[in-house]
């Protein structure tokens, strides 16, 4: 993809190029999860994508359990990326920055707001620079309001929209997820928010444009319709431990052999399979079965006679009945489980690709697979400012004893 307003000509020079965003660079200003997850899935899919971190390195590098001092979380989300180091504070490092933006088509960032201001970097100074230029401003609570210029991590996000008074035991705390479920959701927002403006650009005739995308509305935006439900019916959920407020049975459930496994029967159809595999044909005969909301009023009624047939059986026989019958049934995995499971492993759901620091070293694949375009994980997370000298040097030209006075200055 290419600018549509006039840019200074870019290097024809790219690190293994392939997907379809081959030819589209990214600047990675971001900081731990959300943002560097955007960037991410833009470089699995070919973006030549510059991780741009301050000299003292991004927090992610050390975030979680590592392996020879190499984080294995940052292996993941600083994988297809070229790594440097760039120290904003300075005014020498901000006119680097100004120079990296002529050539980039997306910028992405996440500090507080105002501080990309207080250094002359605002959006629209990269713009002046750059029109054709994508800015995706990722924050906890967005550019405006009054929580604006809160600090705010993906916990406050699940707790503030919902999700966890929404998740645990009906008698149990509010449970807040083991993983960034919020920089997740929000990382999958801003590369649907990226290419967006990019099709406005290059297939519209647009021109560049600022994304302002917090962490709290991607994941407010996916929890059901429970705006809608407050504002019509003045109702507020609770928890309801493994159960659906939808369908019934729905639940997680023992087998004799201790094994978990987990029942969705979204479906009247599928719900029906499972009462008459279960033994009770009676209660898929009542009048009010076929609704699934009337079905949910009728949960401890379904759910016992399931969790006594699963309780008294084997998982294998379980998994086995519910295949047979067509109805929906899967195994609760830890890692271990799913990355043996036969599914997992011929679809490559998790990948091996060979690190530069330890060899052999297995990931999530990429998150869809394209036919014509396939996407690739050229490389992981490299280490810090890896490719600073050969960068700097491919598209502006720094090289030999100005990138030395640069160091010295601690501007790199």
């Amino acid at each position: 993809m290419s600018n549509t307003s006039a840019t200074p000509t870019r290097s024809t020079t790219r690190p293994d190029p392939r997907g379809p965003l081959a030819g589209l660079r990214v600047l990675d200003l971001g900081t731990v999860y959300a943002a560097p997850i955007t960037a991410m899935l833009l470089g699995d899919w070919g973006a030549d994508v510059i991780k741009v971190e301050h000299p003292r390195g991004d927090p992610a590098r050390s975030h979680g359990l590592s392996k020879d001092g190499h984080g294995l979380w940052w292996k993941v989300i600083a994988r297809n990326k070229r790594a440097i180091t760039l120290n904003f504070g300075k005014p020498a490092g901000q006119d680097i920055l100004r120079r990296l933006v002529e050539q980039a088509d997306v910028v992405i960032e996440n500090f507080r707001p105002g501080v990309l201001e207080k250094w002359g970097l605002a959006p629209d100074d990269l713009l002046s620079i750059n029109p054709g230029l994508i800015v995706l401003r990722v924050t906890g609570f967005g550019q405006t309001g009054p929580y604006a210029t809160r600090r705010a991590f993906g916990t406050l996000a699940e707790a503030m929209s919902g999700l966890a008074h929404q998740t645990g035991e009906p008698d149990g705390p509010p449970t807040l997820p083991p993983f960034g479920l919020a920089d997740g959701v929000a990382g999958l927002t801003g590369a649907y928010a990226v290419m967006l403006a990019l099709y406005h650009r290059d297939a519209s005739g647009g021109t560049g444009q600022v994304i302002d995308l917090s962490l709290l509305e991607p994941l407010v935006g996916i929890l059901g319709p429970g705006p809608s439900v407050y504002d019509q019916l003045g109702l507020i959920s609770g928890r309801h431990g493994n159960r659906s407020t939808n369908n019934a049975p729905r639940n997680a459930y023992l087998t004799s052999d201790g094994r978990w496994v987990a029942i969705s029967a979204s479906a009247t159809s599928v719900a029906e399979r499972v009462m008459h595999l279960v033994g009770r044909p009676d209660i898929a005969a009542q009048s009010w079965f076929p609704k699934a909301g009337e079905r949910v009023k009728h949960a401890d009624l379904i759910d016992a006679p399931v969790a006594e047939w699963i309780g008294a059986r084997t998982y294998e026989d379980v998994s086995a009945a519910f295949q047979a019958a067509g109805a929906a049934l899967a195994p609760v995995y830890d890692i271990e489980q799913l990355m043996n499971d036969p599914h997992v492993v011929e679809r490559e759901v998790i990948t091996t690709i060979d690190d530069e620091d330890l060899g052999p070293l297995k990931m999530q694949n990429l998150i869809f697979r394209m036919g014509g375009t396939p996407g690739a994980i050229r490389h992981g997370g490299r280490t810090l400012g890896q490719d600073t000298d050969s960068v700097l040097d491919e598209l502006l030209g720094l090289s030999g004893e100005k990138l030395d006075e640069l160091r010295q200055d601690g501007v790199v």
